[in-house]
C-alpha cells in the first residue's frame, strides 16, 4: 500500500482550516487583531527575507511552544489574537494549521500563498 501524498494531506487540511488573503493578515496585524507566525526554516528567513514583525516558530516545534505544559512552552503564542501561519507556499501551513486544530487550539488561519505571495504582491520584507 502506497502513502498518501502530500498534496492530498494538504488538500484535506485546507478543507477544513480557515485561510485568509495577504492583504487579511496584513491588516489584521497593523490593527493588532493578529499575530504572524512564520514557521520556515531559518535558511530561508536568512535567504529570502522576513516579514517585519512577524513571530519565528520553526515547524519542528509549533506543538511543543503552543502546549503550556510543554517544557518548550512559548508564551508569545498564547494570545487573544488571531495565529496566522504562513511558510514558502503555504503547504506546511495548512498542515499546521491543521495540526493545532486537532490539538484543540483556536483561532487560527493560515496565509493563502504564504510568503512567496507576500514577496510577490511586494509587501514589506525584511532582510
Amino acid at each position: 500500500m502506497g502513502i498518501t501524498p502530500v498534496k492530498e494531506l494538504v488538500g484535506q487540511a485546507k478543507a477544513v482550516i480557515t485561510s485568509i488573503s495577504t492583504q487579511e493578515a496584513e491588516e489584521m496585524a497593523a490593527a493588532g487583531k493578529a499575530l504572524l507566525v512564520d514557521i520556515r526554516d531559518p535558511r530561508e528567513l536568512s535567504r529570502d527575507g522576513r516579514i517585519p514583525g512577524a513571530f519565528h516558530a520553526p515547524r519542528g516545534m509549533l506543538e511543543f511552544w503552543i502546549d503550556p505544559t510543554s517544557p518548550y512552552y512559548k508564551e508569545a503564542l498564547t494570545t487573544d489574537k488571531t495565529l496566522v501561519f504562513f511558510c514558502a507556499s503555504a503547504w506546511r501551513s495548512a498542515l499546521t494549521v491543521k495540526a493545532l486544530q486537532e490539538m484543540g487550539v483556536e483561532n487560527l488561519a493560515e496565509m493563502e500563498g504564504g510568503f512567496s505571495a507576500w514577496k510577490k504582491e511586494e509587501r514589506a520584507i525584511e532582510m
